[in-house]
């Protein structure tokens, strides 16, 4: 409701990219918590919620001032049998991830994980126009080993 009320024509359980994400963050000093994304854009080992089980227990802290997303997580899908069948849903080859389901075969603890872009974060905290300026080792067209 946020984008559509900021001119957006997004839909509920489309993804959003790099201009909405600047959409939302418009007016922050300080980077916002977007949460309970729909199951359907995220990756099959997301936990969907309980209560709502059409959204992912997961969250992406966007930035201020049109750096895009800081950090995306949530929490991971930890039984055996559940994994399996979003596999399966998604039509992925299982056995591609045999060692995936062998680290929850005899059992899990619930658990989350993240990702943080370095680069980007770099960018924002120094103000630093171009992500690409920020990359330690950039692959560019006449390099691809560091």
């Amino acid at each position: 409701k946020t984008l559509q009320s900021k001119g957006s024509e997004i839909q509920w359980g489309a993804d959003f990219g790099n201009t909405d994400e600047g959409t939302l963050s418009e007016g922050y000093d300080r980077p916002i918590m977007v949460h309970r994304f729909p199951t359907a854009i995220k990756a099959f080992y997301m936990r969907p919620d309980p209560a709502r089980p059409e959204v992912a227990l997961g969250v992406d802290v966007i930035s201020p001032e049109g750096y895009g997303e800081l950090i995306g997580g949530g929490q991971r899908i930890h039984e055996y049998d559940d994994l399996v069948k979003k596999i399966d849903e998604h039509g992925l080859p299982r056995e591609a991830f045999d060692w995936f389901l062998d680290l929850r075969k005899y059992g899990s603890v619930p658990h989350g994980g993240f990702g943080m872009g370095i680069e980007r974060c770099v960018a924002w905290i120094c103000g630093i126009e171009h992500v690409r300026e920020t990359i330690a080792f950039p692959r560019m067209i006449h390099r691809v080993r560091p």
